[in-house]
């Protein structure tokens, strides 16, 4: 009897040994994954490379108007508008007329002017007059210089109401001022509509900028300051072009700390010839911090993230592909340095790599 329960006992055993190593079962024998020839068309390979390490900064900001070319126009005179040429956002010429400016000054300047052509006109008679007789011996010397003195006080005066009626760029024949462009431009402010009251306080009535080149004032936080170094080259996007990238380079880090956003600001003047960035505009900036130093790099869309680890795939061969855990160095916009896990010219999968990730998981 105890023969027989060991003799069981044995078989059993040998059933469950053969059961397991029976690829038929579908356990004990890990099949080994391989690309076929479907995969092998959706994927791309590129070997690491030993590079420069450089870093991306993340930066936010945004555009405004040069004020080296930003002009504002003010009333010389206070007035009733009559008329205005252009909104904003408008495209103006130098020389064109922006505003028409109806005021009692205009027309006392206009009397006065007036009044002075007539006095001038007397008095030229009458020094003609004093003249004939001081050279026949009738009227003294005196007198002579007297009249000759009266008649350029005269004109003096003329010269001065005409030369502020130019400054107010007054048209006697409309009876109104007018306010020309001084630049060539855009409007980027307007601060006046017809039957509008004005005084010649200084208040701003238009503000023309020309936006050929603009400055991006990149925001720079606290824990990037020592980061962040003029001369550093940047790129930039925004939601108004997503598919066009700027370049430019910092040229100017103010050393004053913005006291509303607690930030300093960075300075990139950029070519705005096609006029596409406006002022107001916000965009992201990558500026690229680069060292002496190198390390192993990959294209960055190569890398898989998965349970909060960075991983690749090292090809070796279509049955030999190799999941890899790596430790991130440094990140730019199109590379990523490792310091851990990955040699230099090991080949790596660089597309679709998540279908091959997930087929070997």
């Amino acid at each position: 009897m105890n023969k027989y329960i060991v003799y069981s006992i044995l078989s059993l055993g040998a059933l469950a040994s053969c059961g397991s190593e029976s690829p038929e079962n579908g356990r004990g024998t890990e099949e080994k994954f391989c690309l076929d020839e479907t995969f092998r068309k959706k994927i791309a390979f590129t070997a690491a490379s030993e590079d420069l390490v450089s870093e991306t900064i993340h930066l936010t900001g945004s555009v405004e108007a040069n004020p080296d070319k930003v002009v504002s126009f003010v009333s010389l005179v206070s007035g009733v508008v009559v008329n205005t040429h252009f909104s904003l956002g408008d495209n103006v010429r130098k020389g064109q007329v922006l505003v028409e400016l109806r005021s009692a000054e205009l027309s006392a300047l206009q009397a006065e002017w007036s009044s002075l052509k007539s006095q001038i006109r007397v008095a030229e008679r009458n020094l003609q007059s004093v003249k004939s007789m001081f050279e026949e011996g009738i009227a003294s010397e005196k007198d002579f210089f007297a009249a000759q003195s009266e008649l350029s006080v005269l004109k003096a005066n003329e010269l001065k109401i005409s030369s502020d009626l130019s400054l107010y760029q007054a048209s006697p024949e409309k009876g109104v001022f007018q306010i020309k462009a001084a630049a060539s431009g855009i409007i980027t402010a307007k601060d006046v509509t017809p039957g509008m009251s004005v005084t010649s306080d200084g208040a701003t009535l238009f503000t023309i900028s020309d936006l050929n080149d603009v400055w991006i004032m990149a925001n720079v936080y606290a824990g990037n300051v020592q980061n962040i170094q003029p001369g550093m080259k940047v790129t930039m996007t925004t939601l108004s072009y997503a598919d066009e990238v700027f370049e430019g380079k910092i040229s100017v880090i103010s050393s004053v700390l913005d006291e509303e956003a607690k930030v300093l600001k960075a300075r990139i003047v950029l070519d705005n010839k096609d006029l596409k960035l406006k002022p107001g505009m916000l965009v992201d900036i990558h500026a690229l911090k680069e060292s002496q130093t190198k390390a192993v790099s990959i294209p960055t869309a190569a890398l898989i993230f998965s349970d909060n680890q960075n991983y690749v795939l090292v090809y070796k061969d279509d049955c030999n592909i190799e999941v890899r855990k790596v430790t991130i160095l440094a990140q730019n916009t199109h590379r990523t340095f490792i310091s851990e896990g990955l040699e230099d010219k090991e080949s790596v999968i660089s597309k679709n790599q998540l279908l091959v990730f997930g087929a070997i998981r």
